[in-house]
Order: C-alpha cells, then sequence, then structure tokens
C-alpha cells in the first residue's frame, strides 16, 4: 500500500521501480496487440492512463463508503464509467485512432494495471497520493508502450509515426524486418526493453 512512501516516490515508483510493464509485466494483453507503431501505443498509453486516473481518484474518495465484500464489482463499474467517456470521445474526435485501436478500449475496463491500482492503492489511500500513484503508473505505461511502439515500427517499417507526423523515414532502400510488427516481434521488442531496463537501472543505482 506504500504507506511509508513521500509524494515524491509514489509518483516515481510507477514510471521505474514498479512500471507496470518493464518491472510487474500486467497490462500486456493491448501491450503487444496495439504497439506496432508509435501513434497507436501512445493513443492507449493517454486512454488507459486517463482512467487509471479517474478511477483512483473516485475509488479513493469512495473507499469509506464502498462495502468490502462488493468491492471488486463497485470498482469494475466505476472504471466502466470513465472507459465509456474515453470511448466516446475517442470515437467522435479521433476516429481513425478509435478504428486503430478497436476493441481494445473498452477492454480497459478490465486492465490489470487498472483494477490493480484501485485495490491495492487506491482503496487504502488518501486522493492526493492515489492521484500521483495513478499518475505515475500511467505515465510509466505510457512511456514503455511508445517507446515499444516506435521500436517496433522502425524495425518492421523504417518508420516512425507520432501524433499523425511521420517523423523518421528510413526510405525505400530500408530492408523491413516485418516479425516485429507481428506478434511475435512484440514479445522479442518487449524482452529486449526490459534487459535495457534493467542494465542502466542497475548500473544507476550502483549495483
Amino acid at each position: 500500500m506504500a504507506r511509508g512512501k513521500s509524494a515524491r516516490q509514489v509518483f516515481l515508483a510507477g514510471i521505474v521501480e514498479e512500471n507496470p510493464i518493464l518491472v510487474l509485466m500486467i497490462g500486456l494483453c493491448p501491450l503487444l496487440a496495439v504497439s506496432s507503431n508509435a501513434n497507436d501505443a501512445l493513443g492507449m498509453g493517454l486512454a488507459a492512463s486517463f482512467v487509471l486516473v479517474a478511477s483512483n481518484l473516485l475509488v479513493s474518495l469512495l473507499r469509506k463508503l464502498i462495502p468490502a465484500s462488493v468491492r471488486i464489482p463497485i470498482f469494475i463499474v466505476i472504471v466502466a464509467t470513465f472507459v465509456t467517456l474515453v470511448d466516446l470521445l475517442m470515437h467522435a474526435y479521433q476516429p481513425e485512432l478509435y478504428k486503430n485501436l478497436g476493441v481494445f478500449v473498452p477492454l480497459i475496463v478490465v486492465n490489470c494495471i487498472i483494477l490493480g491500482r484501485a485495490e491495492g492503492f487506491a482503496y487504502h489511500n488518501g486522493v492526493p497520493r492515489s492521484v500521483l500513484d495513478g499518475l505515475g503508473m500511467g505515465l510509466g505505461f505510457t512511456i514503455a508502450i511508445t517507446i515499444l511502439g516506435a521500436m517496433r515500427e522502425i524495425l518492421g517499417n523504417g518508420t516512425v509515426t507520432l501524433l499523425n507526423t511521420e517523423l523518421v523515414n528510413l526510405g525505400a532502400g530500408y530492408p523491413p524486418a516485418l516479425v516485429f510488427i507481428m506478434p511475435p516481434g512484440g514479445f522479442l521488442a518487449i524482452g529486449f526493453l526490459m534487459a535495457l531496463k534493467q542494465k542502466f537501472w542497475k548500473r544507476g543505482q550502483g549495483r
């Protein structure tokens, strides 16, 4: 429940020490499904982050009123409410992104990261800390999925597209490794990212 941590530690934990993707290894289904390019990956990261922060906030506000025996169904209803809001807004204002993400937007309802933080943190902590936890976890998820998307896209297609803008194009002479924009490539890429995180984080800690 992280009661002994400072506000700064609560926020930073989700980015590095308890990164939901690179450390906790949860929420991998949408990660692998929509991270074949950076643009879609960023969209999923932002959508999940909004739901995570909003649900943490509401669960923390209502935690003393939620009976322990029915807390999980109530958490799901809260999360589903914010997912529906994201789904409708994305459909209205980002139809291309909405089409690309497909069923994985509604499936945010059962994302292990969001339900896990509601149960493991927001239900036991006050509003400020719960919001910081949601922001940190959401940012950690967004950073990881966007880097993974950019990595898979440039290896598998020779481009990097972000915010609907092509930032990198290696040209027609680049021989793409198509496996990286397929599911097996997602597993390979995330393995590389986990190895790099372990290497540089341990070095930074002086281990």
